[in-house]
């Protein structure tokens, strides 16, 4: 059947003259290479850093590892104050093409990426930064990171799904992985707070949280349950993604990843938080709710493995997508270390030692293949038009 492909790396433009394009403004618009800038580009931000939080939760000292973490969490900080700049710019220069973006049901789900950035960066500067800026230094930056990428997190949970049902066009059997991506904040929330209940005394403050990051679990793994059966539905009666969407099918291991990671360090700092009873109860549900979604999550990464080394055959080039094979890798090698930790089992070590060989390697590839495209302009080119891609 044939299916026409959507540009998801650079959403659709206003054309130059039309009202309420900056060409209608000016001649000559400011910043025009940002133009097409979207908020997928948060994705690489996510992506590196954690490659760092995942090198450092591994069950294996190897020499050198925790000092090239170190670094990719810096550069991971860097990457996020150039795309926030970058998306201020955007904001500024081009608040039509913004505005298009909330209205684009192919680009809105994207918005979850922002505060997953700032969560992301805040996460790895706990784990990997603190050797550079000092334990309070870093706990600072986390605070606040955590806070606004908490507080942004919940809102695009709310505001996206909202714009789905009240503004955008949804046709039936259109259901993508991206529609996730605005979900999961909350889960990400939910596996970094752990990280600041540590430095809370113990009582009331330090309860709340505890149960708050359980109250953002529950949410969007009610949220992806709900889903998920919509995104396999339409891989089941509609076929194959089009080519450059394929790597969004590894976006499902987000929620799966994540979630494990959470209940697992919410496990370790249960006891002193809360009542015996209920710390022990918490302590079991990492592993009785972690091991069975861990292996969910291996199916689904056998079957996005083999609908990308099919859509590669049939010569899917890069996009922006690949980030896409980053950061819900790491949320996978992050929650096998935690079931390792868990459970005392060294192929739950074994496997989260080789899924961040893969993470590595994904990290690697989609970081060249981006410079490639910036230095060529062809990522932030306007989008091409449309073709059709036949898959049987």
């Amino acid at each position: 059947m044939a299916i026409h492909e959507r540009t998801l790396t650079r959403p659709p433009i206003t054309r130059p003259g039309l009202p309420g394009s900056d060409a209608a403004h000016s001649d000559a618009p400011r910043m025009p290479s940002l133009r097409h800038f979207g908020p997928n580009w948060y994705a690489t931000v996510m992506g590196t850093a954690i490659l760092a939080s995942a090198g450092e939760a591994l069950p294996v000292d190897v020499p050198g590892l925790r000092g090239a973490c170190t670094v990719v969490w810096a550069f991971s900080a860097v990457l996020l104050v150039a795309v926030l700049t970058a998306r201020t710019g955007h904001w500024l220069h081009h608040r039509d093409q913004a505005r298009t973006h909330l209205l684009d049901p192919a680009v809105a789900p994207f918005l979850g990426c922002l505060p997953m950035a700032l969560l992301s960066v805040g996460g790895a500067t706990m784990v990997a930064g603190t050797p550079v800026l000092g334990e309070r230094v870093a706990l600072v930056a986390d605070v606040v990171l955590y806070t606004a990428g908490s507080v942004l997190g919940l809102a695009v949970a709310v505001t996206v799904p909202y714009l789905m049902v009240v503004r955008h066009r949804i046709d039936v059997g259109s259901a993508a992985p991206a529609w996730l991506l605005p979900l999961v904040p909350p889960l990400v929330s939910a596996s970094l707070g752990p990280l600041l209940i540590r430095h809370l005394p113990a009582g009331q403050g330090r309860e709340a949280l505890l149960l708050g990051c359980y109250a953002m679990f529950g949410l969007t793994l009610l949220a992806t349950l709900a889903v998920l059966p919509l995104v396999l539905a339409r891989l089941l009666h509609h076929g194959p993604l089009p080519l450059a969407l394929t790597p969004t099918l590894f976006l499902v291991l987000g929620p799966l990843g994540q979630s494990t990671t959470a209940v697992n360090q919410l496990a370790d700092v249960a006891p002193g938080t809360v009542g015996a009873p209920y710390a022990t109860g918490l302590g079991a549900l990492a592993v009785l709710y972690g091991v069975p979604v861990m292996g969910f999550a291996l199916l689904w990464l056998a079957l996005s493995t083999a609908l990308t080394v099919r859509a590669l055959r049939a010569g899917m080039s890069f996009a922006m997508t690949w980030w896409g094979f980053t950061f819900p890798l790491g949320t996978c090698v992050t929650g096998a270390a935690g079931l390792a930790r868990h459970t005392g089992l060294h192929a739950f070590g074994w496997l989260a030692e080789a899924l961040f060989v893969c993470l590595v390697a994904a990290w690697a590839v989609a970081g060249a293949r981006t410079v490639r495209g910036l230095r060529g302009g062809a990522l932030l080119a306007p989008p091409v038009a449309a073709r059709p891609v036949v898959t049987g």
